[in-house]
């Protein structure tokens, strides 16, 4: 069967077209990254304790199992001028960069954790969608080279964020020659 189980016939794309319709999982991941990285010494430095971490944690996983599933539905039944997934990347991404940046900056211990759970809950809602994106798009025959290009850019946006604490330290120094520390291991 060509296309989907529907049957339509979807055109072949160009390595290129599947790189660009997967790179936004770089963006995505990043987030990621950067969140799960950060947040434990953004909660410290706001002055939780060891033990209330784990709960502080909590909203991550529980807002992705109520997120995802809304948001796949919401998005296969969305029909507008910008798509049926595009409305949900925009949005999403718009959310998670604005509590990307204001979660390190947050004055209090009850705002990091809102922000975390508004970074987390945005990123799912670009997430659910890109998914699908490979198989709204690819015929059956791409859609593994789809997944596969989706998995690199995760890869690349894991290890690029990674780095960026010792980039920003070592490669292009920030803060005035104020040095970035990682909190030591007990």
């Amino acid at each position: 069967m060509n296309g989907s189980a529907r049957g339509i016939q979807r055109p072949h794309l160009s390595f290129w077209q599947i790189w660009n319709m997967s790179f936004g999982f770089l963006g995505i991941q990043f987030g990621w990254a950067l969140q799960m990285a950060n947040v434990s010494a953004i909660y410290e430095y706001l002055g939780a304790d060891a033990h209330q971490i784990p709960i502080l944690w909590l909203a991550a996983p529980l807002t992705g199992l109520v997120v995802q599933p809304i948001i796949g539905h919401l998005s296969d039944h969305t029909w507008n001028r910008l798509g049926r997934r595009r409305p949900y990347f925009l949005t999403g991404a718009l959310l998670a960069s604005f509590a990307l940046i204001a979660m390190p900056n947050s004055s209090a211990l009850w705002m990091a954790a809102g922000l975390l759970w508004v970074m987390d809950a945005s990123i799912n809602i670009s997430m659910e969608p890109f998914r699908a994106f490979v198989a709204d798009l690819l015929p059956s025959e791409q859609r593994t080279r789809g997944f596969a290009m989706q998995a690199l850019f995760i890869g690349l946006g894991a290890v690029i964020a990674s780095m960026l604490p010792w980039l920003l330290n070592s490669v292009l120094p920030v803060g005035g020659g104020v040095r970035l520390q990682t909190i030591p291991s007990r």
